[in-house]
């Protein structure tokens, strides 16, 4: 789906469906913010009750932490909402949802949504 790290490739090479006209925007990186900060405040906060570390303790712990969860969950994140936009047919992918309203859907594309 991706041809880089965030930038959707413009055709699926599986079944040809266009995706350039997607609008992820700013979504991904507004989701996984709370995501992130859902998982790591409460943590930080936590650890400073219980153990009340020095501050450069909280800079090793929840620096490299967040670094990663973040740039970890970005890709899956926008592929996610990419995913969604083409469901529901949005964005561009009205045509495509018309199309597969009319053949009555395909089998492999719902098996592989509900997995």
């Amino acid at each position: 789906m991706f041809r880089a790290f965030l930038k959707v490739a413009d055709r699926c090479e599986v079944c040809g469906e266009e995706l350039f006209h997607h609008r992820a925007d700013d979504f991904p990186a507004y989701i996984v913010i709370l995501i992130v900060g859902h998982l790591l405040v409460p943590t930080a906060l936590s650890v400073e009750t219980n153990f009340a570390p020095p501050y450069w303790v909280h800079l090793v712990l929840w620096g490299p932490a967040c670094l990663i969860l973040t740039l970890g969950l970005l890709q899956p994140v926008k592929g996610a909402i990419v995913a969604l936009q083409w469901s529901m047919g949005m964005h561009g992918f009205e045509q495509a949802k018309a199309k597969r309203d009319a053949c009555g859907g395909d089998a492999n594309t719902s098996a592989t949504l509900h997995a």
